[in-house]
């Protein structure tokens, strides 16, 4: 799918985008891969990695700025839109910048990719826009359902689908880097022992869009089954002597993750390795093309990270540590 294409990646100096551009190069022979994102810094540092290298280009691009999109995405043949403001606490207190990135920066990538006429698009989700309790969660379920809704006919016009996942495993900002430099302290703050949360790697995260970009007719959200942990859990491995105090659930944070509500279990079908959420808007949930060889979930089904089928242990996270020692928290 990927082959001799031209790929457009917004927000692409993130975390997914320092796995996706070396795993796709290493898997596919795609023209060229056009990093568009507004950190210069970023950038620059980024493309240190890929030197020399015609297939990786870097343009300064912010996705609030729908006419420079459109310049970016001329010749573009598939988009995949990762830029986002993310960090929980930071749109509860800025809540106007974090709408005009995640809500009106997805309306300026739909309406660029029709303009110029781009084959597919996937966007990045979270487990947040699940039920979404916080202004992160609340902005990114608007933008999945922007994409969904995008695919207004069934003919070879641009297509867009959505994929969904929980914790990235050693992403800058997230826990497990959070443990390590507090580990020397001797003090792990927890929110909750209780808490849990969905574990996946950044080369999962990657594998399930290029899924996506394969099997996609349209309007598909893509979620990938994967373990959870209790957060205290991950805590015990990486410090097991350490102080561990409970200091309380942060502002618009979830106990336990959810990545398929019971609501969307009746549009919701089952995979090897996934499940697929399909639109309940033009019947498109009983479409024979995007169903597939999908098993339909039970009415009161839902996928959260505290009733999975699915855990890790703590051996299982020590391996993947010492493994990625080098890479965690670096992006």
């Amino acid at each position: 799918m990927l082959n001799n294409k031209t790929i457009l990646l917004t927000g692409g100096t993130g975390s997914f985008g320092h796995a996706f551009v070396p795993l796709t190069l290493a898997k596919y022979t795609p023209k060229q891969i056009i990093i568009y994102s507004r950190d210069e810094m970023k950038q620059w540092e980024m493309a240190q990695k890929f030197e020399g290298d015609a297939r990786v280009k870097f343009v300064i691009g912010d996705v609030r700025d729908q006419q420079r999109l459109v310049r970016c995405m001329a010749g573009v043949d598939v988009v995949v839109h990762a830029a986002a403001t993310k960090i929980v606490p930071t749109a509860e207190y800025n809540p106007s910048e974090c709408i005009k990135t995640n809500i009106n920066g997805a309306m300026n990538v739909i309406e660029a990719s029709l303009i110029t006429c781009v084959d597919r698009v996937v966007a990045l989700s979270t487990d947040k826009a699940s039920n979404p309790i916080n202004l992160y969660g609340a902005t990114k379920l608007a933008s999945d359902k922007l994409f969904v809704a995008s695919n207004v006919s069934a003919d070879d016009s641009t297509r867009f689908a959505v994929v969904r996942y929980g914790n990235v495993m050693g992403s800058r900002g997230s826990v497990i880097p959070f443990f390590l430099s507090r580990k020397e302290k001797g003090v792990l703050p927890i929110t909750h022992y209780d808490m849990t949360r969905f574990m996946i790697s950044l080369e999962a995260g990657v594998k399930l869009v290029w899924h996506a970009f394969e099997d996609m007719h349209g309007g598909e959200i893509y979620v990938k089954k994967i373990p959870s942990m209790k957060v205290i859990d991950i805590a015990n491995t990486i410090a097991p002597d350490a102080e561990k105090p409970v200091i309380g659930i942060r502002p618009g944070e979830k106990m336990h993750e959810q990545m398929i509500g019971v609501e969307d279990a009746a549009h919701t079908f089952a995979y090897d390795g996934y499940f697929k959420i399909l639109p309940a808007i033009n019947s498109w949930s009983s479409d024979p093309a995007r169903i597939g060889k999908g098993q339909a979930v039970p009415n009161d089904f839902s996928y959260t990270s505290d009733r999975n089928d699915k855990w890790m242990t703590q051996a299982e996270l020590q391996e993947w540590i010492n493994g990625n020692a080098g890479k965690i928290g670096a992006i």
